[in-house]
């Protein structure tokens, strides 16, 4: 991704929510890995400034066309809506011609089976033959068949936690985070279907050339970001004879480094990075084994 790059005609493009729950952090994402970009009037392109990439600003529904089509390279979209356009595109015969290129640290829901609070749930026998409303026939779907279930799932794009209460469905099944809207509706979370976390795609279509580098090198700042986010940087002193076991207790910790102190030969300090989260815990077992002046960082960029 150097600049020598920035100057061809080929550019990566990459089709990211315009707005919603992925919009925000998925364009964090790419400003974090060193991009800057220039929007246009309508605010749904970006041109990259210091590299050949450039985002479209779509709908999360469009981002597995717009692959299929071979309009852009990658998209960021939610897991639940790449395996929801699969399975719809499956049912009519077609193939999802996009694979997933590795799961983010963001966009985290779960796709959640829905009842009446004053309803019971005995389990995906409970549902036969009852309407499901439902902005994910094919989830939801595939749910019921591979638990035997036979019910009529009513297709809906908006306002689903409100079919029950209008006597369009017996239950649903929809996004959850946090639980507010179903109780809000009067519904309670029964099961859930799926686990969802956003996720970069690449179409199947051949890349232009010369763009293979430039991908190699995004994806690898994007894995250093996402380690960056999830890792730790620990410095701490400690007494020479116990650095085994403060290695052992460090979450995640490679080969930590250690240095003299200064006028100390009995103490050391010890520093790591730590590629798990470092919990309280942690640092009150490093206390028990005679650790001191422990200090805990975040880590802002990280490359392999």
């Amino acid at each position: 991704m150097q600049s020598s790059l920035a100057t061809s005609d080929n550019r990566l493009k990459i089709a990211v929510q315009k707005s919603g729950r992925l919009a925000d952090k998925s364009f964090a994402l790419l400003e974090r890995c060193g991009l800057t970009f220039s929007r246009s009037k309508d605010k749904l392109f970006c041109y990259g400034r210091n590299v050949p990439v450039d985002v479209l600003l779509v709908r999360d529904d469009d981002i597995p066309q717009l692959l299929v089509d071979g309009v852009c390279d990658l998209g960021i979209v939610g897991e639940n809506v790449s395996e929801e356009q699969r399975l719809v595109r499956s049912a009519r015969g077609d193939t999802a011609d996009y694979t997933t290129l590795k799961k983010l640290s963001f966009g985290t829901c779960r796709l959640s089976l829905a009842i009446p609070e004053f309803q019971e749930y005995t389990g995906p026998a409970s549902l036969e033959g009852k309407r499901i409303a439902t902005s994910y026939p094919g989830l939801t779907n595939q749910y019921l068949k591979e638990n035997g279930v036979s019910a009529r799932v009513v297709h809906l794009s908006g306002s689903v936690e409100i079919a029950p209460s209008m006597g369009t469905a017996d239950v649903i099944t929809d996004l959850v985070s946090t639980g507010t809207t179903l109780r809000a509706n009067h519904l309670k979370e029964a099961e859930v279907i799926m686990r969802s976390t956003a996720v970069l795609l690449q179409s199947a279509s051949p890349l232009d050339e010369g763009l293979e580098p430039v991908l190699k090198r995004l994806l690898a700042r994007i894995d250093g970001v996402l380690e960056a986010q999830e890792s730790k940087y620990v410095m701490l002193h400690a007494p020479a004879d116990r650095v085994a076991e403060i290695r052992r207790i460090l979450p995640g910790a490679e080969s930590p480094t250690v240095l003299k102190l200064e006028g100390n030969d009995d103490r050391v300090a010890v520093h790591a990075v730590c590629r798990e989260t470092v919990f309280w815990e942690h640092l009150e077992e490093l206390k028990e084994a005679g650790a001191s002046a422990v200090l805990v960082l975040p880590v802002e960029k990280m490359l392999a």
